[in-house]
C-alpha cells in the first residue's frame, strides 16, 4: 500500500472531524495524525476504512484504537518538544508513530511477539523511529531509562500500575485507563512530589486489558 493523494485528503477530512465533532483543540496532535498514515498499519482490508473513527482488529487479537481516542489520550500528556515518553503497549505502531511525529523521545513497550516485530518493520518503513522499542512486560516500565517526563498506556489495567508512577518525574503526567475489562476510565495522574499525585478523569472508554508478562 501506499500513501496516495486519496489518503491524504481522507486525513484531513478525518483531521477536521476530530477539530470540530469531537473538540480536539491542540493543533500539533492534529498536524501528527495528519502526517501518520494510518492505513498502513492495518491489513488491507480496512484500507478503504482507515480514516473512519473507528477501532479495527490488529495481530494478536489486539485492537489499533479510534483515532479520536489515540487524539485525546496524546493532548492529555500536553507533550512539550523533546519530552521523555513511555508508551505502555505499542501495537501496532500507530500511536507510537503519532507520538514521533510530535518530536518527543520514544520509549515503547509491547508484549505480544508478533506486533512487536510488526511494529518495528512499520515504524523503520516510515522512518518514524522511537528512542527505545522493547519486547517486555509493560507493568515493569523501563526503570534503566527512568525517570520520564510523561507516561501513556494504552491498554486498560484494573489496578493502577504503581511501579510505572514511581519511573515518572515529578511535575510528569501517566495517561492510564483504569477499570474492569468491560469499560475504564480515563485517568490523568499528575505527580507533584514522590508521594502525592493530581488524579483528573476523562470519561469512560473501552481498551484491551493490560497483561503482565510476554506472550511469544
Amino acid at each position: 500500500m501506499q500513501d496516495s493523494y486519496v489518503h491524504k485528503g481522507k486525513r484531513k477530512i478525518l483531521v477536521d472531524y476530530l477539530r470540530h465533532k469531537i473538540g480536539i483543540q491542540d493543533e500539533k496532535v492534529l498536524a501528527a495524525l495528519n502526517q501518520v498514515p494510518r492505513h498502513l498499519f492495518l491489513e488491507s482490508v480496512f484500507e478503504d476504512y482507515a480514516y473512519e473513527d473507528r477501532a479495527f482488529p490488529i495481530l494478536a487479537h489486539q485492537t489499533i484504537s479510534h483515532p479520536s481516542t489515540v487524539a485525546e489520550q496524546t493532548a492529555l500528556l500536553e507533550l512539550k518538544d523533546k519530552d521523555k515518553v513511555l508508551e505502555i503497549g505499542t501495537g501496532c505502531g500507530y500511536q507510537t508513530a503519532v507520538l514521533v511525529a510530535l518530536n518527543v523521545l520514544v520509549f515503547t513497550i509491547e508484549r505480544q511477539k508478533d506486533l512487536h516485530e510488526f511494529s518495528q518493520k512499520k515504524l523503520r518503513e516510515l522512518h518514524l523511529r522511537p528512542k527505545f522499542q522493547s519486547f517486555g512486560d509493560g507493568f515493569l516500565g523501563l526503570p534503566t531509562f527512568a525517570p520520564f517526563d510523561k507516561i501513556l498506556v494504552t491498554c486498560g489495567a484494573e489496578v493502577l500500575p504503581t511501579e510505572l508512577l514511581h519511573q515518572l518525574k515529578v511535575g510528569g503526567k501517566m495517561v492510564i485507563p483504569l477499570g474492569k475489562t468491560d469499560e475504564q476510565i480515563l485517568m490523568r495522574f499528575t505527580k507533584k512530589s514522590e508521594r502525592e499525585f493530581e488524579r483528573e478523569e476523562f470519561g469512560s472508554y473501552k481498551f484491551v486489558p493490560m497483561l503482565n508478562n510476554t506472550n511469544h
